[in-house]
């Protein structure tokens, strides 16, 4: 083997290698908190709504939304599901809805008086 020829498979080798040590380092990035304005209200299956919507969007998108009954959140619910693909279990969509019914229903989550 020529000069050259070593130069170039050295060259090669080089650039291999550096190309695989900058996909084992990798960076990831973390996302600021949603604002304090769009936290979840408590209640049960929060955690389901949690661990099923902030994939795809932030708590502004619920917490935006005009109190609803639970017909529209199924309807919200749905869409999520069928036009955007989100991998919701039948389970999880239920415990979704009635969350969303019970913390940003038509009374707001506050017990009627």
């Amino acid at each position: 083997m020529n000069h050259r020829a070593s130069h170039v498979t050295l060259s090669f080798a080089l650039l291999v290698a550096v190309s695989l040590g900058a996909r084992a380092a990798e960076k990831s990035i973390k996302l600021p908190d949603d604002n304090a304005m769009a936290q979840l209200k408590p209640g049960p299956n929060v955690d389901v709504v949690r661990a099923n919507c902030f994939d795809c969007h932030s708590t502004d998108y619920i917490v935006r939304q005009p109190a609803s009954d639970a017909k529209k959140w199924e309807a919200e619910v749905q869409k999520m599901i069928k036009v955007y693909g989100a991998p919701i279990s039948e389970a999880d969509a239920k415990a979704i809805v009635e969350y969303l019914a019970t913390a940003y229903g038509e009374n707001g989550g506050k017990s009627r008086q």
